[in-house]
């Protein structure tokens, strides 16, 4: 089923109810699919399964899964040069 941000919007209700029926509900933007809202599984467990996780790691760029499914790292690990800060660093400096 389709609806528009619109029409979503004016009937949340509706399409959260349909959603928890099984249905998949595809929310367009000017006629362009921008979102899919899908029921939660009643027996899925609060951590993904194995292989799930591998299958979100090979999506991230660069990084490299290790044999036991952990990642390993970056094959190409950001430099941080003399002066600058870590990521991690910037975030604590903002939240100051």
């Amino acid at each position: 089923m389709k609806a528009s941000v619109r029409e979503f919007k004016a009937r949340l209700s509706m399409y959260l109810q349909k959603a928890d029926n099984g249905e998949d509900v595809i929310i367009t933007s000017r006629g362009r699919p921008i979102a899919r809202l899908l029921a939660l599984a009643t027996a899925a467990s609060p951590e993904p399964a194995a292989s799930e996780l591998q299958r979100r790691l090979k999506r991230i760029p660069g990084m490299l899964a290790a044999r036991d499914g952990k990642p390993r790292g970056s094959s190409r690990p950001i430099i941080i040069g003399r002066g600058q800060k870590a990521v991690a660093e910037l975030v604590l400096q903002e939240r100051r």
